[in-house]
């Protein structure tokens, strides 16, 4: 019988407690979720800053829905790209400082669409071991040489790169690791990639608006990266993404990426909702102030025994360890009316399955409190 290994995998993913199922959320408003007709507190959410629901954004989605329609109606080279998309890529050179945005419809697909295009055989990949899943596809999708670092492991990297073979070489980090809530060395990886004359590429989705006085994330650090992309559906609280680069690079993409060329353009209404939430991001630091705050609580609130990763970020990672382990907790906590997702491999290496805490702007100190007390109690 055709595909009989469908339901051996699945089966072993059920045996390793690695099963995966989706869950209807009804709505989530604040701090909130609803699920099943019951109210949780939600701490797996990446609405960061709590921008989502923001009144003059969704206001602005209204005004871009009667201005320009839901739809683009084709890929941005057809006729999709609209004013609304002109105006946010704009905004978006302004608030980063540089030369040059594309829009994609998604963080996969802009890191995919990069590392895709520039993934020939005269180009060498060197990615943190860490790196999302979109930049490991991307790398590996073309002839392009690809090598991964030791995590955060520069003095690695420099050996590394001491070896290197092609005049073309794109060193490839985080700003902020997704599932570990710790940061990149800006300034180190940019010394050495300048040292060895590369390109330093930034996925920057979770220090957008959370990094930098005005929310620009790993740019505010340093200046000089030469690419960076970042996604909208995270603190800017919409959806699509973007890359940001030079002049060169911009139009590089443009005739070269797949993922940009095919593709039917991100909504012009979403894009209109997204610069108005941009210029939210840049005047409200109280926002940041306050994850900072929260977080410093909670860290503080958690019993010695309890495993975090040292983050300055939204993200606080519990290790657990095992997969089941982390699957009671998590149910344990759901009874308690906390929603906390426990994350396993593959998302996470064997062995370090987690509780995966985001503290969002819209939390508050009795949140963080009760988190941390129920926490406390499941984890002995």
């Amino acid at each position: 019988m055709a595909f009989e290994y469908l339901a051996e995998q699945l089966a072993q993913q059920k045996l390793t407690h690695r099963f995966r199922q989706r869950q209807c959320i009804a709505k989530q408003q604040e701090a909130n979720l609803f699920c099943n007709d019951k109210e949780y507190l939600n701490f797996s959410s990446n609405d960061y800053l709590g921008l989502n629901q923001h009144p003059d954004i969704n206001h602005a989605l209204q005004e871009g829905v009667s201005k320009f329609g839901v739809s683009s109606c084709s890929s941005s080279l057809v006729t999709g790209f609209s004013y609304a998309h002109n105006v946010l890529e704009n905004t978006l050179c302004e608030w980063l400082n540089k030369p040059k945005c594309l829009l994609f419809n998604s963080g996969f697909s802009a890191n995919h669409g990069l590392l895709s295009a520039l993934a020939c055989e005269q180009t060498q990949f060197w990615l943190d071991k860490l790196s999302h899943a979109s930049l490991i596809d991307g790398a590996l999708s073309g002839k392009a040489k690809v090598k991964r670092f030791l995590h955060n492991n520069y003095q690695q990297l420099e050996q590394l790169l001491l070896k290197k073979s092609l005049a073309n070489n794109l060193i490839v980090s985080e700003g902020v690791f997704s599932m570990d809530g710790d940061q990149a060395d800006i300034n180190a990886l940019q010394k050495i990639a300048q040292k060895h004359q590369a390109w330093l590429y930034l996925d920057d989705a979770h220090s957008l608006g959370i990094i930098g006085e005005k929310g620009q994330g790993s740019v505010s650090i340093n200046p000089h990266v030469d690419i960076v992309m970042a996604t909208f559906g995270k603190a800017v609280a919409t959806s699509g993404a973007f890359i940001a680069c030079d002049e060169t690079l911009h139009d590089y993409l443009i005739n070269f990426s797949r993922h940009y060329i095919y593709s039917t353009a991100m909504s012009p209404a979403i894009a209109w909702a997204t610069n108005k939430s941009v210029e939210i991001i840049q005047k409200d630091n109280w926002r940041r102030e306050k994850i900072a705050e929260l977080s410093r609580l909670f860290a503080k609130s958690l019993n010695d025994n309890i495993e975090m990763i040292p983050t300055s970020s939204s993200i606080h990672a519990i290790i657990v360890g095992d997969e089941k382990k982390s699957l009671d907790i998590a149910e344990k906590l759901k009874a308690k009316g906390i929603w906390l997702t426990a994350i396993r491999p593959p998302t996470v290496p064997n062995g370090t399955s987690r509780l995966r805490v985001t503290i969002c702007a819209n939390h508050n100190k009795q949140d963080i409190k009760y988190l941390a007390e129920n926490i406390n109690k499941a984890i002995n």
